[in-house]
This record gives C-alpha cells, structure tokens and sequence, in this order.
C-alpha cells in the first residue's frame, strides 16, 4: 500500500496542501456521505484493515503496507476490530481523530522529506489549522462553534440561518441557502447575511458556502451540503418535501432492518 504515491509527488507547500486536502476530502466521503459503504467494508471478522485517504479524493479500506519502514506513515492499524463494540457514533469519531493525525503526519513527513524550513513548515500547518478537522465535521462540532458564533454576533431582528430553517416551507428556494428577495431598506443586512452563510460548512467535504454554489439542508441532523457532495441538483430539490443526508438515510434503514 503506497498511499496512492505513485500518481503524486509534492514538492512545495502548495502541492503538500493540494496533497492533505485530497486525502482529507477522500477520508470526509468516507466518515459522512459514504458512511455505509465504509461501515460494510470494516469487517471485524477481517484482518488488522486500515482506511486510506488517496490524493485524487477516493478512500479505501486495505491492509497496511508490507515493506518495512513503509513509504508513507500508516493510518491506524485495525480500525474495524472495535466496529462492533462501540455506538456508532462513538467508533466513527474514533477513526476520525486518528485519521486527522495520519493526515498531519504525512503532510508534515513531505515537509521533512523535501526540506522545508521552519518558516515553510509553519505556513503549511497554518494553511491545515485553516480548515476543521475530520472530527470536528463528523462529531457536528463545526455546526455548533459556528451556531454559537452566529448567536453572539447577530442581531435579534436579523433572520439567521437556525431561524429561516424553523419558518421554511418545503420547496426548492428554502431548501438552498440563497436568501428570498429583500425590501430595499433591508439591502443594508444583505451583505451581513452572506457573510454569515459564507462561515457555514459543508457536512460532507468540510468546505465552506459560496453564494454562487447549491446547498440544501438536511431535516434530520440540520447539516448542511452542497448539493454536488450529495448528489443533489436544484431541480430534484424542487420536488424533495424532507431531504434526508446520505448518513441519516444510512442510519434509518439499518434501523429498520
């Protein structure tokens, strides 16, 4: 297992950060809109199974390398031991955390490996500390830093996100984050309420809003995402009265069953 390496080289800060946020998005698919397929694949009943997050955003669940030192740090060995012995929630906020300290451990072996100085390892950890952690999206600690925020600073006439869900009918433009038309004397808070958008992330790949993307939000777990990570297009949303997260779906049919 060589980590996808040989497909991709970094050199600079620039490619190991286009590097750590290829594996990261790849390691979110894996813990939040493929959380199903993940959970089948780590059979306890398997051996010591590692999950791999590749460059070029694909996850897998192999064993760990045979070579001795391996070419790149190894993710946690034997995650899908303790599957069946923890809550759900519980053994995927575990592999989170561990897969948050295998991403800096390879970003920070190329910095070591390619002879980064101090200054270039620092803007490298400060470019990774820009974006939450793997744990703080799947645990839903990102959504409520970001309600805690947004209830400190907003105002108590301005609609803020929490409420417009609560009011919201089910149809296409509630369901994305483009706010209805203002008066003109309410133009002045326009700008304010994008901002306020703008802090929101997304549930699957951890990325924030951009006013020119879909996002639509989930009635269970009320994360958001946009559409593209979850396969949702703004006409389907058109027609959907409760949208359902991959996750939540998930949980429901295993429920079920």
């Amino acid at each position: 297992m060589d980590g996808g390496e040989g497909e991709y080289n970094p050199r600079t800060v620039e490619d190991v950060f286009r590097d750590f946020k290829g594996r990261r998005a790849a390691l979110m698919k894996a813990l939040t809109t493929d959380v199903e397929e993940f959970y089948q694949q780590c059979d306890p009943e398997k051996e010591n199974l590692c999950l791999y997050g590749l460059p070029n955003e694909q996850w897998e669940v192999n064993l760990p390398a045979e070579e001795v030192p391996p070419e790149l740090p190894e993710p946690a060995l034997g995650i899908n031991f303790a599957r069946d012995g923890m809550q759900e929630k519980d053994w995927l906020s575990l592999v989170a955390v561990h897969s948050d300290s295998w991403l800096l451990s390879v970003a920070f072996y190329f910095g070591a490996r390619f002879g980064f100085d101090k200054a270039s390892r620092k803007r490298l950890f400060n470019m990774i500390n820009d974006l939450p952690t793997i744990y703080e999206v799947v645990t839903g600690a990102v959504k409520k830093q970001q309600k805690e925020k947004s209830s400190v600073s907003s105002h108590s006439g301005k609609k803020s996100k929490s409420n417009s869900k609560a009011q919201r009918a089910p149809n296409h433009q509630e369901k994305c984050t483009k706010l209805p038309p203002k008066d003109e004397e309410e133009g002045l808070d326009e700008q304010q309420d994008e901002d306020e958008h703008s802090e929101t992330l997304c549930g699957a790949c951890g990325e924030n809003y951009a006013a020119d993307e879909f996002w639509i939000c989930c009635d269970i777990c009320e994360k958001w995402f946009h559409g593209n990570c979850v396969k949702i297009t703004p006409a389907r949303a058109e027609h959907i009265k409760q949208y359902k997260c991959p996750s939540c779906s998930n949980k429901r049919a295993r429920v079920d069953i």
